[in-house]
C-alpha cells in the first residue's frame, strides 16, 4: 500500500523528520482561508509518479492564482488518477537536492540504504548516480555515513543529512515497510536540511499490527498500475512488478547488463482481484507498444495473490493466443499455489530467481533482436531485387 505525500510526511514528523509548513486543500475554495504565507507550492495528492513533469505542482504568488491552480490540478488526471486533495506547502530554497531511500530487497532479504546526490525530477540522472550500502548486520549510525560518503558529501553535510537516514531507517522498521523515500531532500545555504517530497510503501501483510496505517489506505485504490515510462524507448524489454521498490530492484538489476525496459508497469493491489486487474491492464498496455516483445513479471505475494495473477495471466494467454509477448515470470513469496503447475503448460517463462528472470529476459531479448535485423535485411534485400529488376 503506497501511502500519499502528506500521509508520508506525517510519519516523518512523528520520527523528527524535519518538514516545511502545510495544509491540505480539499476544495480550490478553501485557499481563501489558506494559513500559509505566500508564495507557496501545491501539489496533486496521487501515488503516481512524475507529478512535477505532468503539470501536477505549481507554485503560486496570491490567492488569485492559488485557485486558479487548484482548480487546474483538481482536474489533472496523472497516470488515470485524479486527485482528492492538494498539499498546500510553504516555498523552500535547496541549494543541493538529494535523494535517500530505505528499501526492502526481496531477493537479499535486507534492508539497503540508497542515496544519490543528484536528487529532483531528473530520474535517468538520479539512477545512473545511486549508491547503495546493505544493511548486513544490526543497523549502526555507521551504515548511513558509509552511503554519505558513497555520495560524495563533505563536512556538517554528512553529519546532518546521516541523522535524517536514521531516522528513516527507524520508521522503516517501526512501522513494517517496503520503502521510506525522500526525494529530493533540500539542502539549504546554510546546510540546514528539509524533506521536500516523500513517499511511503507499507507492507500489506504487516497492517495487522499497524492499525492506526489502515485508515490512510481506507480509500479505493485505481484498478489501474502506475506506469514508469522514461525509460529506453527503444528497448524490446517491458517490466510488471509490485511495488516501486521492486521496480527499481528490477530496472537496477538489468542495469547492471546495460539493458533498460522500455516501459514499466508498477502494481499496487490492496486485494488479489485488484492484481489480477491491474496485471490484465498492463498486459494489455505492454501489447500495444510495438517495440516490445519480452515482459518479465516480477510481483512479491502471498497465495491468494499469486494465485489470481497466475489466473490473470492465464485468462489472457488463452485469450490472446496470437499475442507477440514473450513472458518470463517470478513469482516471490508463497512459491506453491494451486495454478503454478497450469502454468508451466502454457507459453510462460515461470524462474525462481530474480537473477534467473533477468538472465531469460535478456536472452529472449537478444534473440528477439537478432531475429527483428534479420528480418530488416531480408527485406531490404526484397525491395533491393525488385527495384533492379526494373531497371533496362
Amino acid at each position: 500500500m503506497e501511502l500519499l505525500e502528506y500521509q508520508a510526511k506525517e510519519l516523518f514528523c512523528e520520527v523528527g523528520i524535519p518538514v516545511l509548513p502545510s495544509q491540505t486543500i480539499a476544495q480550490a475554495s478553501d485557499l481563501k482561508q489558506l494559513k500559509l504565507f505566500y508564495p507557496v507550492v501545491l501539489k496533486s495528492q496521487v501515488r503516481a509518479g512524475g507529478r512535477g513533469k505532468s503539470g501536477g505542482v505549481r507554485f503560486v504568488a496570491n490567492t488569485i492564482d492559488a485557485i486558479a491552480a487548484a482548480r487546474h490540478i483538481f482536474n489533472l488526471s496523472i497516470l488515470g488518477e485524479f486527485p482528492k486533495v492538494l498539499l498546500a506547502e510553504a516555498k523552500y530554497d535547496a541549494q543541493q537536492e538529494l535523494y535517500l531511500a530505505v528499501v526492502l530487497d526481496y531477493t537479499a532479504k535486507r534492508p539497503v540504504l540508497l542515496g544519490s546526490a543528484y536528487g529532483g525530477i531528473d530520474v535517468e540522472t538520479l539512477v545512473e548516480n545511486i549508491h547503495q550500502v546493505v544493511v548486513d548486520g544490526e543497523f549502526c549510525p555507521f551504515y548511513a555515513r558509509r552511503l554519505m560518503v558513497k555520495m560524495g558529501l563533505e563536512g556538517e553535510t554528512i553529519n546532518s543529512v546521516s541523522a535524517i537516514m536514521e531516522k528513516m531507517y527507524a520508521l522503516f522498521v517501526e512501522k513494517d515497510l517496503d520503502l521510506v523515500e525522500i526525494n529530493p531532500l533540500g539542502v539549504s545555504a546554510t546546510g540546514k536540511v528539509m524533506a521536500l517530497d516523500g513517499k511511503i510503501t507499507v507492507n500489506d501483510y504487516a497492517l495487522g499490527r499497524h492499525l492506526d496505517l489502515i485508515s490512510l489506505g481506507e480509500e479505493e485504490q485505481s484498478p489501474q498500475p502506475s506506469q514508469i515510462s522514461w525509460l529506453n524507448q527503444g528497448s524490446n524489454i517491458g517490466i510488471i512488478c509490485h511495488g516501486s521498490s521492486l521496480a527499481m530492484a528490477t530496472i537496477d538489476s538489468l542495469n547492471i547488463y546495460q539493458a533498460e525496459p522500455s516501459r514499466c508497469f508498477v502494481l499496487d493491489p490492496f486485494t488479489p482481484e485488484t492484481a489480477a486487474q491491474q496485471m490484465q491492464t498492463a498486459l494489455e498496455e505492454l501489447s500495444q507498444i510495438k517495440s516490445v516483445q519480452v515482459v518479465l513479471v516480477n510481483f512479491f505475494g502471498d497465495v491468494d495473490t499469486n494465485e489470481a495473477l497466475a489466473q490473470s495471466l492465464i485468462t489472457y494467454t488463452e485469450n490472446t493466443p496470437a499475442s507477440s509477448l514473450l513472458i518470463v515470470m517470478y513469482l516471490g513469496g508463497a512459491t506453491i499455489f494451486p495454478s503454478r503447475d497450469r502454468l508451466s503448460t502454457l507459453p510462460v517463462n515461470l524462474v525462481d530467481s530474480l537473477n534467473e528472470a533477468v538472465a531469460k529476459t535478456l536472452d529472449l531479448s537478444d534473440a528477439q533482436a537478432s531475429l527483428n535485423m534479420k528480418k530488416k535485411l531480408s527485406s531490404r534485400s526484397r525491395v533491393t531485387k525488385r527495384t533492379g529488376n526494373r531497371n533496362p
